[in-house]
């Protein structure tokens, strides 16, 4: 009989097991699609991959430029070169071949040629290698800690998603249970409207408790109608945060409960939320990144910049490519500011100001950020409490409920009574059902503050 019992009880509690880790990927579930499918999360990962392009921009700088160059002139007119170069030599070229009696030294033409060449090309290769350029080395530095800022942004706007997917089901769910209490008020006040007319039609109370039981059902539709407003809202913001149709279903996980205690102290969370917040290493890396910047402006001011380029190819007239118009060129460049007015003392303070704004940034964000934490606490911890207060008041007028219920009757209590014990009835459930969410939604909150969602 034992072993049989614990064998009902393991099955039970595996049974158990089960239910609750299958109901509680129904939330899981909802978040991973919001991560997926949300625009504005997109936009963030988009941003991100744009970052990582520029990144692999920066380092292209690193790497030679090869380039094709070709380029073929015609041209007429312009300015002449003229030399008498017949005007110089002829008359000794005639003196030449008198005394040699021959004309081995013929007369030549005075040289008359433009200055701009015709049917002319160039054809080559042209590499450019930077060999010494502190702005690409820094400026490739600032662009890989932008892509952990980049990130960093990402990763903060994913945990306030995972919270708004969290806080609107948990708004979903409790519009939800407050249709059915409404659900359940509207059906108590229906049998006492019943009940009523029939006291009435046996002459057992006057007119006017009909009327008054009628008013307040009346009034219980129009807080259910209530109701069901909310409920669309919150059904449509809830698929708007998963980008799917605004009327779409939403799975209900009816046994959720309130996440377990939290065993960790102020000064644990707080120590956990100052390495976890995202939000905290995008100031980080933006300083990082402005350090890389400093660094640049000072290599501008106080180094050179050292190039090489090389050009091969073909050059002559006509377009053709044989020996006598093959040539290279190698060149190096030396590039250095000396003088600019004060303008690189200028930039180089600006930077060490932008890191100052930054550090002074990041002092206050981290003093925010250990408020957020004992704010969200004591609020987690003021919602327990509310929520135990509140389950007392439902019990309390549940039971009350049900005996003026049978006082009413058996004629031993008056409409005004019952319509007291009802109203406080359903009060002390929408009260209930909204501290419980209230104290899931302030949890959340709590993981939230301190980047454990």
């Amino acid at each position: 009989m034992n072993a049989k019992f614990l064998l009902i009880l393991f099955l039970v509690t595996i049974s158990l097991a089960e239910t609750s880790f299958s109901q509680s990927r129904v939330l899981e579930n909802y978040i991973q699609e919001g991560l997926k499918s949300n625009l504005q999360l997109q936009q963030e990962q988009l941003n991100y991959e744009r970052s990582v392009q520029n990144l692999q921009l920066s380092n292209a700088l690193f790497f030679p430029q090869v380039s094709a160059v070709g380029n073929y002139t015609l041209a007429g007119g312009g300015r002449k070169i003229q030399f008498p170069v017949g005007d110089l030599l002829n008359p000794v070229y005639s003196t030449l071949n008198q005394l040699t009696n021959s004309s081995s030294f013929p007369q030549i033409a005075n040289v008359n040629e433009q200055f701009l060449p015709n049917n002319f090309h160039e054809t080559k290769l042209r590499v450019i290698q930077p060999l010494f350029n502190p702005d690409i080395y820094f400026a490739y530095k600032a662009q890989k800690e932008l892509i952990t800022v980049q990130q960093a942004q990402k990763e903060a706007y994913e945990n306030e998603l995972k919270f708004s997917i969290i806080s609107s089901y948990y708004q979903y769910l409790q519009t939800e249970e407050a249709i059915g209490i409404l659900t359940k008020t509207k059906g108590l006040l229906t049998e006492l409207y019943k009940l009523n007319q029939r006291l009435v039609a046996n002459a057992k109370a006057t007119k006017d408790v009909e009327s008054n039981a009628e008013y307040e059902l009346s009034k219980a539709e129009y807080q259910l109608a209530e109701a069901r407003k909310n409920n669309q809202v919150a059904k449509s913001y809830f698929n708007f945060l998963l980008n799917r149709d605004l009327s779409a279903a939403i799975e209900k996980d009816s046994v959720i409960m309130s996440g377990t205690t939290q065993n960790m102290s102020i000064q644990q969370m707080t120590s956990q939320a100052l390495q976890n917040r995202q939000e905290l290493k995008q100031i980080e890396g933006g300083l990082r990144a402005n350090d890389q910047l400093l660094q640049l402006q000072k290599g501008s001011a106080y180094w050179p910049k050292l190039s090489a380029a090389g050009d091969i190819g073909y050059q002559g007239f006509q377009y053709k490519f044989d020996s006598p118009q093959q040539f290279y060129l190698v060149q190096f460049g030396l590039s250095w500011d000396l003088f600019k007015a004060g303008e690189k003392k200028t930039k180089i303070q600006q930077a060490r100001i932008d890191n100052q704004v930054l550090e002074n940034k990041l002092a206050q964000l981290k003093k925010q950020i250990e408020l957020q934490v004992v704010q969200a606490y004591y609020e987690w911890e003021t919602a327990q409490q509310t929520l135990l207060a509140s389950q007392n008041g439902k019990r309390s007028s549940e039971r009350s409920f049900q005996i003026i219920r049978s006082k009413y009757k058996e004629g031993q209590a008056i409409l005004l009574e019952y319509l007291d014990a009802q109203n406080k009835l359903t009060t002390a459930q929408l009260t209930q059902s909204i501290n419980h969410f209230e104290l899931m939604r302030k949890e959340a909150a709590l993981q939230k503050v301190i980047a454990n969602l």
